[in-house]
């Protein structure tokens, strides 16, 4: 079994290189990274790049980017899996998200390309706190966020990783789909409030309306393509509708899913939220 050729694309991002380093500490040693800045190199917009990253693997994790939600990820999951299939992939895991309409359209198209596939579903990560889109406001001391009586159970990628690795190794957890979640609902202000506690600053959090946020991305010059998706996110992923707790990590694994206020103080203990906001280059 750990001869198994596994593709895990997004093999550098947030749960991708987890589950290529718990894969490597197992003894699996046939894993192959897609990346663009791999070689070969993988790129979801070029669809010239799949086959070669695709050749003599066996089974692919999948993590789309930018979003399953985008318009065009349906026909681009469609072409991907059949070339996949062609090319001798038995087996699919699919990192999607809760509550996404547009999500569950991908999923049935894994599903019905690869029957022996695991879907899985993840809600907001607690790391996009720590790496990615929410850390530079944190570090700035002031957070302005719509949806602030939204209440999100923020998953551990660490947990997502996990739960990965297991339904790429077990083929029990074949055709199945799951649902993962933290142990506890919180708001945005809230979690926002245990990091500042945490790290011993004073983070402000501003509540704005979504046409506000817009607003907001756009003044800081963002493509339309990426405001899209973040209004999307908040409008309609986070209106009440992922407000449930799933035990599928406990059942999965044998354990309870890490609590955030566990990831804050494991993170914070690290100083990523202390650094300093700006350096000379950005000054001048």
């Amino acid at each position: 079994m750990k001869q198994t050729k596994i593709l895990i694309l997004g093999g550098k991002g947030k749960t991708g290189s987890r589950v290529v380093q718990r894969l490597q500490n197992l003894g699996y040693s046939n894993i192959r990274i897609g990346s663009r800045s791999e070689s070969p190199a993988f790129d979801w917009e070029n669809s010239e790049t799949w086959a070669e990253v695709l050749k003599d693997m066996e089974t692919v994790y999948i993590t789309f980017q930018p979003d399953l939600a985008i318009p065009s990820a349906v026909d681009t999951i469609k072409q991907f899996t059949a070339l996949a299939v062609e090319l001798g992939i038995s087996k699919m895991v699919l990192l999607s998200g809760r509550g996404e309409k547009e999500a569950q359209l991908c999923e049935e198209v894994v599903l019905k390309a690869a029957p022996n596939s695991t879907i899985v579903r993840a809600s907001w990560f607690n790391q996009n706190f720590s790496e990615s889109f929410f850390l530079d406001p944190i570090l700035a001391g002031h957070v302005s966020l719509p949806r602030a009586e939204a209440l999100e159970p923020f998953t551990d990628a660490n947990d997502i990783a996990d739960v990965v690795v297991q339904t790429i190794i077990d083929d029990k957890h074949n055709g199945q789909t799951y649902e993962l979640t933290g142990p506890r609902l919180l708001t945005l202000p809230k979690a926002i409030s245990e990091i500042s506690k945490a790290c011993g600053r004073n983070i402000q959090f501003q509540s704005l309306t979504l046409d506000e946020n817009v607003n907001l991305l756009r003044s800081y010059q963002l493509p339309e393509d990426h405001i899209w998706l973040f209004n999307y996110l908040f409008e309609e992923v986070l209106d009440g509708r992922n407000a449930t707790i799933s035990n599928d990590i406990e059942k999965i694994l044998g354990r309870k899913a890490t609590d955030f206020s566990e990831f804050v103080k494991i993170t914070a203990a690290t100083g990523v939220w202390n650094k300093p906001v700006f350096s000379e280059e950005v000054a001048h």
